[in-house]
């Protein structure tokens, strides 16, 4: 679990003082300071971004031995994997990320690359047909709302808005979502049909769902039948330490509350080897896994299986999975010690900022002083910086506090990270003296 912090180190642009308990002068002083800190940033011609939680080149090197593989064209039943069939994917693959996933194979769905493309099909059958505990489909509802943990992940969110399903906000916090919040929700209303969690490493803020958090989602009553959580774990192995944090069973726990098509896991490889060419899965229960094949089978007669028998030969057990992500743990690790690093020394002591240190996951998440995100994003932008947008982290982009930024340190260099780090610091620095000196007048 991850924690927000105020850090204490000095600030290198003063002592470390709250700016908010400096005299006006010291105020006025600070921002000249930061003025003359910005414009030297923006003569620096600086060209660099930290928008997407991309794999940088040498983490995508690691899995060139794809490249050269399959060896063969049957998997160990003998399947020929060239031909049609196999809609749930092969065994071989399906047994490794099973172990991985806490779940069974037989429970578990190898599909192609893209785990947001297995989402937005759920979605989708569940509009036009409902799922295995509805009454009806969703599109036959007089409304349709999801909930969604803030800050969380963008491409949640423009499905929603997509499909024109409405959004409820709750707090994430460092153990999961407000449940509490959750259940109130879910308690009275039957228009909650749903809500995302990345339960491991959460995006953006890296925390993760404890299992006493996901006890009482699995358990607290509903008064939609079929309400479904889409448990997106995405970066269930990217651990930053080599202590991994493991991501409770929410599966098991719906199935023993007597809600066993409650839960629908996601994850994929995307991450892990090629981002454009890797493996998504999908778990849930029996009813779930049957239903869903059901629905694909309409327009599928089966995957890529050559592209999951070379995974499955990459990897060759989920102990080969665990010691490949030790070596993207290695690349990455620094980057985000770098991060905290530069906003120790640049932010820390002046009372402005609060920024995540996560154990794992693709972002840092930084929260600024209220009201001045939008303008840090435009400051970084204009002196070279590309930042996620302001806002990104909240349905409908909209942060009612304007204070949230996404900041993705995995694809630059080390030496780029060090740079943007440093800009988005003066850029916070300067946003926050603005505002400051502003509201004296």
């Amino acid at each position: 679990m991850t924690s927000s912090q105020t850090p204490s180190s000095a600030s290198s642009s003063g002592s470390g003082q709250p700016l908010a308990d400096r005299s006006p002068e010291q105020l006025s002083a600070f921002l000249d300071e930061q003025r003359a800190a910005y414009d030297a940033l923006a003569a620096r011609g600086l060209a660099l971004d930290l928008t997407r939680g991309k794999p940088s080149t040498a983490q995508l090197d690691l899995s060139d031995a794809l490249l050269s593989l399959p060896d063969g064209v049957k998997d160990s039943a003998g399947t020929d994997v060239r031909n049609y069939g196999g809609l749930q994917g092969i065994p071989d693959l399906r047994e490794i990320f099973a172990e991985l996933l806490g779940v069974t194979p037989d429970l578990l769905v190898a599909a192609g690359s893209s785990s947001l493309v297995l989402m937005r099909e759920v979605l989708l059958d569940l509009w036009l047909h409902g799922g295995p505990a509805s009454e009806r489909p969703w599109s036959h509802e007089e409304k349709v709302t999801f909930i969604c943990p803030v800050p969380g992940y963008d491409r949640h969110f423009t499905l929603l808005d997509w499909m024109g399903i409405e959004t409820v906000t709750v707090p994430m916090r460092h153990d999961g979502p407000d449940v509490e919040a959750v259940a109130a929700l879910v308690a009275h209303d039957p228009s909650v049909k749903g809500m995302w969690v990345v339960p491991t490493y959460a995006n953006p803020s890296g925390d993760s769902v404890t299992d006493q958090v996901a006890q009482r989602l699995a358990t607290m009553p509903t008064a939609a039948p079929d309400f479904t959580i889409f448990w997106d774990n995405a970066y269930a192995l990217h651990h930053l330490t080599e202590v991994e944090t493991p991501t409770p069973d929410l599966l098991g726990a719906c199935a023993a509350a007597g809600h066993p098509e409650r839960a629908i896991m996601f994850a994929s490889t995307s991450k892990v080897t090629y981002a454009g060419a890797g493996v998504a899965f999908l778990a849930g229960s029996e009813a779930t896994v049957a239903w869903y094949l059901d629905h694909l089978s309409k327009g599928s007669i089966g995957p890529d299986k050559l592209n999951q028998l070379r995974h499955a030969q990459l990897f060759g057990s989920a102990a080969g999975v665990r010691q490949h992500m030790a070596r993207h743990r290695e690349l990455i690790a620094p980057k985000f010690a770098e991060v905290a690093r530069v906003l120790d020394e640049g932010l820390g002591g002046l009372g402005i900022a609060e920024w995540t240190d996560p154990r794992g996951g693709y972002f840092v998440s930084l929260d600024v002083l209220d009201g001045t995100a939008s303008r840090v994003v435009e400051l970084a932008k204009q002196a070279g910086v590309a930042l996620t947008p302001a806002g990104a982290s909240f349905p409908g982009g909209h942060d009612p506090r304007d204070r949230n930024i996404r900041l993705a340190p995995t694809f630059p260099s080390l030496d780029d990270v060090r740079s943007a780090m440093e800009a988005v610091a003066t850029c916070v620095r300067l946003a926050a003296a603005e505002k400051l000196a502003g509201e004296r007048g």
